[in-house]
């Protein structure tokens, strides 16, 4: 699969055909048995998650994964950990070099925060958020790595319609500032409104891919989510 720069491209497919695998295996979660992954043009095969999340490659997980008894101010505080630059050393010592990028930190977590709509909430306990708030949130923390490549593992699960809209809304932006986004949902009117380009999982391999009309036409996917022969 190709997903091209500014684009955004939608990974469907039934239950277990491989789509979060597909994604862990991007992200350096699961080990690459054969093949390659390259990202601007370079092989990350073999490389640790935090190497390809340095690299501009972030992520969001099927099930959310926050640090919940850390403030909402604090998740995406951790995700800048991908451009910071101050040693340990200078963190423990309250070197002003370290207090300088902690301003910016702080900046560029609330600024991430705004955008998602929890900047009034930046105090709380990240656990204390409703559900569709921690989405936002995961969102928020993997923005704040500054990334290229965004990806998203059922971004829309257990979201309202309001909070859809406002998701599909946040996803155009960050497209339009030159972020590239490759998601994962099963809520096919969300991924055929906000995608350039769908590509289609069944079983660990691919069977379609092009735009949403013309994947929401073919007879090979229509088979795989009825359970019938394709013609």
């Amino acid at each position: 699969m190709q997903v091209m720069c500014g684009q955004t491209k939608a990974l469907i497919g039934p239950n277990g055909a491989g789509k979060s695998t597909l994604l862990n295996l991007l992200t350096g979660v699961l080990p690459v048995t054969s093949g390659d992954i390259r990202l601007g043009g370079k092989s990350i095969v073999g490389r640790s998650c935090y190497e390809v999340a340095a690299l501009g490659m972030a992520r969001t997980f099927q099930n959310v994964q926050l640090f919940e008894n850390m403030t909402v101010l604090e998740n995406v505080m951790v995700g800048c950990h991908c451009w910071t630059r101050q040693s340990l050393f200078s963190g423990a010592l309250r070197l002003w070099g370290h207090w300088r990028e902690e301003k910016k930190i702080i900046a560029e977590s609330m600024e991430q925060l705004e955008r998602v709509g929890l900047a009034d909430q930046s105090d709380n306990a990240a656990g204390s958020l409703p559900f569709g708030k921690q989405r936002m949130l995961e969102i928020a923390r993997a923005l704040a790595s500054r990334p290229r490549l965004l990806l998203l593992d059922e971004p829309a699960s257990g979201l309202s319609t309001r909070e859809t809209s406002e998701l599909s809304a946040l996803l155009r932006q960050i497209v339009t500032e030159g972020v590239t986004v490759l998601l994962v949902d099963h809520d096919m009117q969300f991924i055929m409104d906000i995608s350039d380009e769908v590509m289609v999982l069944d079983q660990g391999s691919k069977i379609a891919e092009g735009t949403p009309d013309q994947v929401q036409n073919d007879p090979h996917v229509i088979a795989a989510y009825l359970g019938m022969e394709a013609e």
